[in-house]
């Protein structure tokens, strides 16, 4: 079965970084695009970032253009999300997933229906 084992999470002052990793297993990771989201307490899930199945294409939301990167290595399955500048409303439960193209925007929850556990980011002083 599909497996996402998200890390690198942890307490960070504003102004710092983080760099989030997600390693997957059971699919052929190398011909999914993959996404990242974030549910922060009280609210929906909501898209972060989205890479392409090579790489060649990356998307961002407009609140962490400028500060967020995503990446990935096929040759490890592993998709990585950088955060700089990191800001309070940056904290969240961050989430990768693989998107299983369901008819939904890449920028849709809805197209993506395997989730990890997640990794808590708190920004906080």
């Amino acid at each position: 079965q599909v497996q996402l084992a998200e890390s690198g999470g942890g307490l960070v002052q504003p102004g710092g970084s983080l760099r989030l990793s997600c390693a997957a297993s059971g699919l052929t990771f190398s011909s999914y695009a993959m996404g990242w989201f974030r549910q922060a307490p009280g609210k929906e899930r909501e898209f972060v970032a989205a890479i392409s199945w090579n790489g060649d294409r990356t998307y961002l939301a407009d609140s962490v253009k400028g500060r967020f990167a995503i990446s990935r290595d096929n040759t490890k399955n592993t998709v990585y999300l950088q955060m700089n500048t990191l800001k309070p409303e940056d904290t969240a439960v961050y989430y990768c997933a693989p998107r299983m193209g369901l008819g939904y925007s890449r920028y849709d929850v809805r197209d993506y229906n395997y989730w990890g556990q997640g990794t808590q980011v708190t920004v906080s002083s």
